[in-house]
């Protein structure tokens, strides 16, 4: 499907939307371990402006509560209906600070838009959602901003040359120019990497259900090789990743899920002398990098929820001193490989999920824009996060204030180093 180019909205800012609670703003609320009916009261009581602002206000807040409890077909639906109503918001936190920020954002679950709030929830920013629809013109109106922020993380090619025909046109500063996400593709960036220095960027292929069952039932080998990662395309989060051994594995892998397509990766075994595993988030603000956290697991796929962090306090103490040493360790380790990726992919705003091999390269997972950096862990079990935290979300601040031109930054920015300094190693 085509597209009419769009015409761009007027700017407004004393056009306000819709007020929502937000992404960040909910999923924090579950994280302290409130069900899906604590959420909607906590939507019903959050509601403010006209009966039909608030009505879709609560819709568009309803769809993220049904998907934050598993119900994404029916969050979708509630989402579908606020759209249909609205195609702006504005994230409530932040709804009366002084610097304007506009994410233009797609349809879609909770993956496929940068997840600002859990960041400008913090600081001295005010967030507006804009909802770039298939099939439809942008509203006529829109608020006034300081800066775009192109939050789209994935797109089909017709959504993409929109978004870049409105990136290229846009009438404030913007950032993460969505032309570059075609990058971020497994295979793409895989292939990307492949020669960079001091980076381990195992053989990443794109193939279908039909493709791979031929070439099973043929015996041909894969070019991967075993053994090997295999996940659906689009999925994240360790969606139905599996690590296969043997052509068998794939086979039995191949019966039990129904997608259609999906991504075979090399498995590069980056286990510790010690027997764990160790996967760190890294935010890239500007191409200046940040450890958002540390995950060590006795498993190869590593997720911070499962990493038994919060039952260990020696796994604490190690990110603990990871986080206050990076940028004189890991940091300066892997800062020729930093800047390999930062060449490559060219956003504003990204992050990696990596390991180190044994061999001391920098082993790259994925490279996302969606990925949740955030600040909700428990201080008192945590007291580390959130110094840490507040660090990269006054980074990103900054990074806003200096593309907007609007002067200097809050005093989220003016943070005291004396919490971040190394304590004895673990």
């Amino acid at each position: 499907m085509s597209f009419a180019p769009d015409t761009l909205p007027a700017l407004d800012d004393a056009f306000v939307p819709p007020v929502v609670l937000g992404t960040g703003d909910l999923t924090g609320f579950a994280y302290q371990g409130n069900g899906y009916d604590s959420l909607v009261d906590r939507i019903s009581q959050s509601l403010t402006g006209t009966p039909a602002d608030a009505q879709t206000a609560g819709l568009y807040d309803r769809g993220i509560a049904c998907q934050l409890a598993f119900r994404r077909a029916e969050g979708l639906d509630f989402q579908d209906q606020a759209l249909d109503r609205a195609q702006v918001f504005r994230v409530r936190a932040g709804a009366h600070k002084p610097l304007r920020l506009l994410a233009v954002a797609g349809p879609g679950d909770l993956m496929v838009n940068t997840p600002l709030d859990f960041i400008t929830n913090a600081i001295d920013v005010r967030l507006d959602l804009l909802y770039v629809r298939p099939g439809h013109p942008l509203p006529p109106v829109i608020p006034d901003h300081d800066v775009a922020f192109f939050a789209q993380s994935e797109a089909y090619a017709d959504t993409l040359a929109r978004l870049q025909a409105l990136y290229n046109s846009w009438p404030r500063p913007a950032l993460n120019n969505p032309g570059l996400l075609p990058n971020l593709a497994r295979d793409t960036l895989a292939q990307s990497l492949r020669d960079a220095p001091g980076i381990c960027s195992p053989v990443a292929i794109a193939m279908t259900r039909a493709d791979l069952d031929r070439q099973l039932r043929s015996g041909a080998p894969i070019e991967c090789g075993y053994p090997c990662l295999i996940r659906p395309s689009f999925s994240h989060a360790g969606a139905g990743l599996s690590l296969a051994e043997t052509p068998a594995d794939l086979a039995t892998y191949l019966g039990r899920t129904f997608a259609q397509s999906f991504f075979l990766t090399a498995f590069e075994n980056y286990i510790s002398p010690d027997g764990f595993y160790r996967k760190s988030r890294i935010a890239f603000i500007g191409r200046r990098p940040f450890l958002c956290h540390k995950a060590i697991s006795r498993h190869w796929m590593v997720h911070y929820l499962n990493a038994g962090m919060t039952e260990s306090a020696d796994k604490r103490a190690e990110e603990a001193y990871a986080m206050a040493t990076f940028d004189t360790g890991f940091a300066r380790r892997h800062a020729a490989a930093f800047e390999a990726l930062h060449d490559r992919l060219g956003f504003d705003y990204y992050s990696i999920d990596c390991a180190e091999t044994r061999d001391g390269r920098l082993l790259v997972f994925e490279a996302d824009t969606a990925a949740i950096i955030h600040m909700m862990d428990p201080s008192d079990m945590f007291p580390y996060k959130q110094p840490q935290m507040r660090k990269v979300f006054a980074a990103f601040e900054e990074m806003l204030r200096r593309v907007a031109g609007v002067g200097s930054a809050s005093r989220a920015c003016r943070l005291a180093d004396a919490s971040l300094r190394p304590s004895p190693a673990p």
